[in-house]
């Protein structure tokens, strides 16, 4: 009985902390600035609307609270250019092989209102993770990449949103 009060209160102090730090789950807790209420109708123009980016940008514009019409009954159109991705070496192992990789990931964006008028100007958001690499495991290595990139594009299309979020609240 009392090994089982003190893993309890043992439990709740580890909560108590993580708590106090400031420590949350990713993608729970503010995610930023919320878009303000005229910005919440768009409608997205993008080369390829079935990508898995714009698929990931749909999904967490409406996570906030954006919904997605056609492009006459849009208060904004959120102009998104094709993700970009780059792959490169950081580092070597004693053999000369790739021992640590960086993955990039870029898209240009831009906003404009239903007159058509820019209002958010053409902007680039990135992001970068750094993973290491078995050399001798190739097919991990892809299916890690894949994980990675999927990963990315979610956290691309986030900070797409917070960007946009803080220029339509401090031009409201």
């Amino acid at each position: 009985m009392n090994r089982r009060l003190a893993r309890l209160t043992l439990a709740l102090a580890v909560t108590c902390l993580l708590g106090a730090c400031g420590f949350q789950l990713r993608g729970t807790g503010d995610q930023g600035a919320a878009l303000p209420a005229a910005w919440r109708s768009m409608y997205l123009v993008t080369g390829n609307p079935n990508a898995e980016f714009s698929q990931a940008v749909r999904q967490v514009f409406a996570t906030d609270g954006v919904v997605w019409t056609d492009k006459a009954t849009a208060g904004y159109s959120l102009v998104l250019g094709p993700e970009r991705f780059s792959q490169s070496n950081l580092s070597l192992n004693a053999e000369a092989r790739v021992s640590q990789l960086e993955l990039t990931m870029q898209a240009k964006f831009a906003v404009v209102d239903a007159s058509g008028n820019e209002v958010m100007p053409e902007a680039t958001a990135s992001v970068q993770v750094q993973m290491e690499n078995d050399p001798r495991n190739a097919m991990g290595k892809g299916d890690e990449i894949r994980i990675h990139k999927s990963e990315m594009r979610t956290e691309l299309a986030r900070q797409i949103l917070r960007r946009i979020g803080f220029f339509a609240n401090s031009h409201d």
